[in-house]
């Protein structure tokens, strides 16, 4: 018979690293460096009714630790066009660009995906800017051969 996992669960209050408002991981150190580090950690995000938080499973016990982000915990970190366009989002998941649900708040550029939002980051955004056009201070997407109009919220 399994023997059954302690949960830990640690507040956002206690939680020593956030996701800073660009997709980079800080705590009161700066930003950081180590690349698979940070692949980890992005791995590692989930949610559920009480927000996001990285789990980790070990052999006595699993772990959540929900962390603060300062706009959001997902984010476009890579975009790959084919036929269709799919994005690669900071937890390595890939969803399908829905032009009908990108906008703009703010100088930032989001898609709603189901009942999440995502942010695309600088690298994400560049990685989708020769599908972007601007004409008279409104963006448009061109995508299979259709413009679309990004709103952009206030």
């Amino acid at each position: 018979m399994a023997k059954k996992r302690q949960q830990i669960v640690i507040p956002k209050e206690k939680a020593v690293f956030w996701l800073d408002k660009n997709g980079h991981w800080q705590n009161e150190n700066g930003k950081f460096e180590h690349k698979r580090i940070i692949d980890y950690f992005h791995s590692c995000i989930k949610k559920d009714q009480h927000g996001y938080y990285l789990a980790q499973t070990n052999d006595n016990y699993q772990e959540k630790v929900y962390f603060h982000y300062e706009d959001q915990a997902l984010f476009v970190i890579d975009v790959i066009q084919g036929n269709d366009v799919t994005l690669v989002l900071n937890t390595k998941k890939r969803v399908k660009l829905k032009p009908k649900k990108l906008f703009i708040k703010g100088d930032s550029l989001y898609m709603r995906v189901e009942d999440e939002i995502v942010k695309f980051s600088e690298q994400g955004l560049m990685n989708l800017a020769n599908l972007l056009e601007d004409e008279n201070d409104q963006l448009y997407i061109r995508f299979k051969n259709r413009r679309y109009s990004i709103s952009n919220l206030k």
